[in-house]
């Protein structure tokens, strides 16, 4: 156990590392925050995230591609198999991170599932219907990220941007990007975390709490703040507006709501994607302690979930900037406004997915839409260059993580 332990902080390392730039870096980028702010406050929310809910009963990655059912009579082969996914999956994001490179930390461990499972029980086994969702997301997640970032920030370039009384317009739309911001970000984290809530008190002191109004209170009294906020901050400001994007007031009051959003992004990540680093990890410990192969969702010990969590927070505070540069200044240069929008947009593809059942990337996902915001500003600002070596990247992630992960099984289940 000590080993698979290892084994899990090394990949939940190299998440953090890679990840990092889905929450952070376009805000980095657009100089919404530094790089040192971003890494403080991605660090605390995402472990926050992490710890508080990223355990309970959880259905593993490893029953989505691997039927648990054909390891009954030889769960050893199970585990072997879960440190082989470990390694190989931490291998890949590690070099996917030293060229800079934002990839899927679940596309990573489901090509590692596949592989393995390959070999362990036949070709047939895999569940190829988990591999196709995942080549639809391929295709279709940064299309979509990339329409509905471009569609955002037409709006707010040409209702806010570009008038010549944009304060007052800004004034005028400040209430519909409070509200739009804490409702998808609020049904992304706030719902869930009302839910936790309630079952807190549920369970320890049996007092039933309506979870879905506590959330929608909060999304409205935010909604009332941020805007009395926003419009004192609007009316205190005097004289006129700079020419520059990244130094007038407009903008910089985009950045207080771009923060905003990554800290919402940041928080989920952390109770999301550590999945991808403790599930097999989690696999492993349950067949030490039953000899048993998990049929169904097993609960997470908490120390499981708190070494993914210091993992995560580790590999984004030590080598987290490398991929924060890719997504933050090397497809488009970023303002605080399409920063935002970058942002939104893909949380917005995010929520819709998770609403229909369908896997998603998050990499995926803001990668598309600061294309979509590029396209809006000019396509000559972006670097095609840069985006074909993510997109290679993309392509190659399942397959060599498949690679990968046989070649290591086959080694170590060697005796």
């Amino acid at each position: 156990m000590i080993i698979a332990g290892l084994l899990s902080f090394y990949l939940a390392f190299n998440l953090g590392a890679n990840d990092i730039a889905n929450s952070m870096g376009t805000s980095v980028g657009s100089k919404a925050v530094t790089l040192k702010q971003a890494m403080i406050i991605a660090g605390v929310l995402e472990f926050g995230g992490a710890v508080l809910f990223g355990g309970g009963v959880t259905e593993t990655l490893g029953t989505k591609i691997a039927h648990p059912e054909l390891f009954i009579t030889t769960p050893r082969t199970l585990l072997l198999g879960m440190m082989a996914v470990l390694i190989s999956s931490g291998l890949w994001l590690q070099l996917a991170t030293a060229l800079s490179l934002p990839v899927s930390s679940s596309h990573a461990v489901v090509g590692a599932i596949a592989g393995f499972t390959w070999i362990a029980a036949g070709i047939d086994s895999i569940d190829w219907q988990a591999i196709r969702s995942i080549t639809i997301v391929w295709v279709f997640t940064p299309i979509i990220s990339a329409t509905i970032a471009a569609i955002f920030y037409s709006i707010i370039q040409n209702y806010i941007l570009s008038p010549t009384n944009s304060q007052q317009r800004l004034q005028e739309w400040i209430p519909w990007l409070s509200m739009i911001v804490l409702s998808i970000f609020g049904a992304i984290v706030l719902v869930p975390l009302a839910e936790s809530i309630t079952r807190f008190f549920n369970q320890q002191v049996g007092l039933q709490i309506p979870s879905h109004s506590i959330a929608i209170f909060t999304i409205v009294v935010g909604i009332i703040v941020m805007t009395i906020y926003s419009w004192k901050q609007v009316e205190n400001t005097t004289g006129q507006i700079s020419a520059s994007p990244i130094h007038n007031y407009i903008e910089g009051l985009f950045a207080k709501f771009q923060l905003l959003s990554s800290c919402f992004v940041a928080f989920a990540h952390g109770a999301n994607d550590i999945g991808n680093a403790i599930a097999p990890l989690a696999v492993i410990s349950y067949i030490d302690q039953t000899q048993k192969v998990p049929l169904h969702g097993i609960t997470i010990p908490g120390w499981v979930i708190i070494l993914g969590g210091v993992g995560i927070v580790s590999g984004l505070g030590i080598w987290g900037r490398k991929v924060i540069t890719t997504i933050g200044e090397n497809i488009i240069p970023l303002q605080p406004s399409a920063g935002f929008c970058a942002e939104l947009a893909t949380a917005t593809t995010v929520l819709l997915a998770s609403r229909l059942g369908l896997p998603v990337s998050t990499s995926h996902g803001i990668v598309g839409s600061i294309i979509g915001v590029g396209l809006v500003q000019s396509p000559r600002l972006i670097d095609f260059s840069t985006i074909r070596g993510i997109t290679a990247a993309w392509l190659i992630t399942v397959p060599i993580s498949a690679v990968m992960s046989a070649l290591i099984f086959i080694i170590i289940r060697i005796e």
